[in-house]
C-alpha cells in the first residue's frame, strides 16, 4: 500500500480514534488489497484451463475463498441457522455489500447483482471475477439476457444467490419484492430457499455503519468499516414451500417470510 492510500485510510478514521484502531484499519486495508489481487491474478491465470462447462463452479468456489478470507480479516463473525442449500434460487433480505462476503463464506454462490456494482472499486473485479450475474433493468434486452443466464446457472447445479429487494436499506424493514428475476427457478423447477440476513456491532451504528444504502459512497464507508474489531452476522435459513404457482404471490410470500424470520 502506498502512502497516498494509507493516508486515505488514516483521513477516514474518525480523529479520536485511538491508535491501534488506525492501525487495525491500515493493515485490514493492506491485507485485503494485497489478497484480493492475488486472487484476481489466480482466476485469471486457473479459468482460461477450465472447461467451460465447470467454469461457473470454479469461480464460485474461488469467491468462497476469498470470502472465508475476508471474513477472518475483517472480523466478521458469522452465526447460522438452518441448512444452506447447494443448488437451486436462495433468496435473501440486502443490507450491505457483506451480504455477499457472509453468503459466499458459507458455500459457493453465484450472485446476481445490479449492473452498477461491475463498476464499484475493488468489489465490482471480485464480482466480475466471481461470474456474478449483472442485470440493468433499465435495458430489456440486458434483463432478460440475466434471466437466461439465472436460467443456465440452475439447470447446472448451481446456487444462485437474488436479493429481490432490488436494492439495499438500513434494516429497519424489507423492501417490496421485484418479481421478475423469480421467474428462472420456476422454470427450471428448482428448489428456493429463504435466508434473513442480520448485523450487530458492539460500538457504532448497523444503520449507519454496516447498511449500504441511500447516498452512500463505498470507498469511505469501506475504510470505516475496517475500523470495528468485530462484526456479527445471524443468518437464518428455511426452505421455503409453494403454495401457488403466481410469480407475484411467491414475491410476497417470500418477503412476508423474511419479515417473519427477522421478528
Amino acid at each position: 500500500m502506498n502512502a497516498s492510500a494509507v493516508a486515505d485510510v488514516v483521513d477516514a478514521v474518525p480523529r479520536s480514534a485511538p491508535a491501534a484502531t488506525i492501525f487495525l484499519a491500515i493493515g485490514r486495508a493492506t491485507a485485503v488489497l494485497f489478497f484480493s489481487l492475488c486472487a484476481l491474478i489466480e482466476i485469471a491465470a486457473i479459468v482460461p484451463f477450465v472447461r467451460a462447462a465447470n467454469r461457473m463452479h470454479a469461480r464460485a468456489a474461488w469467491l468462497h475463498v476469498w470470502s472465508c478470507f475476508a471474513c477472518r480479516v475483517l472480523g466478521i463473525h458469522v452465526i447460522s441457522s438452518g441448512s444452506m442449500p447447494r443448488s437451486g434460487l436462495l433468496v435473501c433480505n440486502h443490507l450491505s455489500y457483506l451480504d455477499i462476503i457472509v453468503l459466499s463464506s458459507i458455500t459457493p454462490c453465484v450472485f446476481v447483482a445490479k449492473a452498477n456494482v461491475a463498476a464499484w472499486p475493488l468489489f465490482g473485479w471480485l464480482t466480475r471475477a466471481a461470474g456474478t450475474i449483472f442485470v440493468d433493468r433499465r435495458r430489456k434486452l440486458r434483463a432478460a439476457a440475466a434471466i437466461d443466464e439465472m436460467r443456465a446457472a440452475m439447470a447446472e447445479g448451481a446456487l444462485v444467490v437474488l436479493f429481490p429487494e432490488g436494492t439495499s436499506s438500513d434494516g429497519s424493514g424489507i423492501l417490496p419484492f421485484k418479481s421478475a428475476l423469480l421467474q428462472p427457478a420456476l422454470d427450471v423447477g428448482c428448489n428456493i430457499t429463504v435466508a434473513a440476513i442480520d448485523y450487530s456491532l458492539s460500538v457504532g451504528s448497523v444503520a449507519d455503519e454496516i447498511c449500504y444504502w441511500r447516498d452512500m459512497t463505498l470507498v469511505p464507508h469501506l475504510l470505516n468499516l475496517f475500523t470495528k474489531p468485530v462484526i456479527k452476522s445471524k443468518l437464518v435459513v428455511t426452505p421455503f414451500v409453494f403454495r401457488c404457482s403466481d410469480r407475484k404471490e411467491i414475491a410476497r410470500a417470500l418477503r412476508e417470510q423474511i419479515v417473519a424470520m427477522r421478528s
